[in-house]
């Protein structure tokens, strides 16, 4: 009975500090994490995590995007504004997980340095987002970017991002108005 209760103990010790070092997020970890939804979410999937230091997530390039309507028709290209959005949304997925009130929050640019493209991605690529912290504060964060695909480097760029109220329409207020 004893060494019952000593494994049922050792399985919820296990149990919690697996939860708390977790370091992968799949799409609907993601979504819980980050506001942002079709078209514009930009990342698939975590698959390394390090608290407050460094992320790598992934994001699948398919033809089906609606950028690749108009960038290019016969030739498309993703825009590498979109490899940057890629980075800071992967960046957040980070800063957010340490944001305990989150969903009354935005993570904003703040600013972009060094932002190099160095080949195109096109659809069928799978690019290796990892950003690296750089400094992190209270409200701010300033990140190193680099994405790959296949080993080589696409993008990298050094983000500035800020965490801000969100400031939600009162729907009330403006039906009332009218």
């Amino acid at each position: 009975m004893l060494a019952l209760l000593a494994v049922g103990i050792l399985v919820a010790a296990m149990s919690e500090t697996s939860e708390a070092a977790k370091t992968t997020l799949d799409i609907v970890e993601i979504m819980a994490i980050l506001p942002h939804r079709y078209p514009f979410l930009l990342i698939d999937r975590v698959i390394e995590m390090e608290r407050k230091q460094r992320i790598v997530a992934i994001k699948n390039v398919t033809m089906n995007e609606p950028h690749f309507v108009g960038h290019f028709p016969d030739y498309p290209i993703m825009p590498g504004v979109l490899m940057v959005e890629a980075i800071a949304q992967t960046g957040g997925a980070l800063l957010l997980t340490e944001i305990p009130d989150r969903d009354e929050k935005l993570m904003v640019f703040t600013g972009i340095e060094n932002a190099k493209f160095k080949r195109p991605v096109v659809p069928g690529d799978q690019l290796r987002i990892e950003v690296t912290v750089l400094n992190w504060r209270t409200r701010a964060v300033k990140m190193q970017g680099m994405i790959t695909v296949d080993g080589k480097t696409v993008c990298e760029a050094v983000v500035t991002c800020m965490v801000v109220p969100r400031v939600r329409k009162a729907t009330a207020a403006v039906e009332t108005a009218e």
